[in-house]
């Protein structure tokens, strides 16, 4: 027989079972209160998200579908540095431009005769202007008439390099000047200081001494054969079909 007097004192608590003893709920769950399942943790997800991939794109910088992943390269390839090459011979093709799948480094029999063509051109513009208002039978004007050719020279090459990467007279020998580092046409910057840096110095100085100079410097330049003006605008001259 129970001695159990329920009006008697209750125990601690209100007579309540504690938590820590309530029979299991059902279906396995936890008690109220209590969270479900492992405590979360803070660590990084292996997924995009915190701390992880890119914002906004794939995990670990990868291209997101459609995307470029060597940017804006014209021949769809890495620039340089991107593991598969840089430079002539990168791909076992002697004389290969300077982004893997760019056409070939222009010869120097095109690059001379495209430059003759378009400094005769210049100089003819110039003694047209220049001719009705001197004698140019005695050499009187001549040196006016060389210094608006230069300047007309300088403003062509400029705004035709920063237009498309050819002068007229890239275009007949089908080669075109492209940025070094894609191969892209060159910048405005590039363009003029390209033309700059071949039309300047010639004025200032010796005009024959100054291009032969020049010259000679892209003859042993490796391995993109680039002259001075090539090296102070960053650029190079490949051949092209268009």
């Amino acid at each position: 027989m129970s001695t159990h007097d329920p009006s008697g004192p209750q125990p601690e608590g209100g007579g309540k079972p504690s938590f820590d003893k309530q029979p299991p709920q059902p279906g396995g769950g936890t008690p109220e209160g209590e969270p479900s399942g492992p405590t979360p943790s803070h660590e990084p997800s292996d997924g995009p998200g915190a701390y992880q991939g890119t914002y906004g794109g794939s995990p670990y910088g990868e291209p997101t579908p459609g995307q470029n992943p060597y940017g804006d390269s014209p021949y769809g390839q890495p620039p340089p540095g991107h593991g598969t090459g840089y430079g002539p011979g990168a791909h076992g093709t002697p004389g290969a431009g300077p982004v893997p799948g760019m056409p070939p480094i222009g010869t120097w029999p095109k690059r001379i005769l495209a430059r003759l063509i378009d400094y005769i051109l210049m100089q003819v513009i110039g003694v047209i202007v220049v001719g009705p208002f001197t004698d140019l039978s005695t050499r009187n004007g001549s040196t006016e008439a060389f210094w608006l050719g230069c300047a007309l020279y300088l403003v062509y090459e400029a705004l035709m390099l920063g237009r498309d990467g050819q002068t007229l007279g890239k275009k007949a020998m089908k080669i075109r000047v492209a940025m070094l580092v894609d191969g892209n046409k060159p910048t405005p910057s590039a363009a003029w200081t390209r033309a700059a840096v071949f039309i300047l110095p010639a004025v200032i100085c010796c005009a024959a001494l100054w291009w032969v100079v020049d010259g000679i410097f892209g003859v042993f330049d490796r391995p993109y054969r680039q002259c001075l003006h090539d090296k102070a605008a960053k650029t190079v001259v490949v051949t092209t079909e268009i």
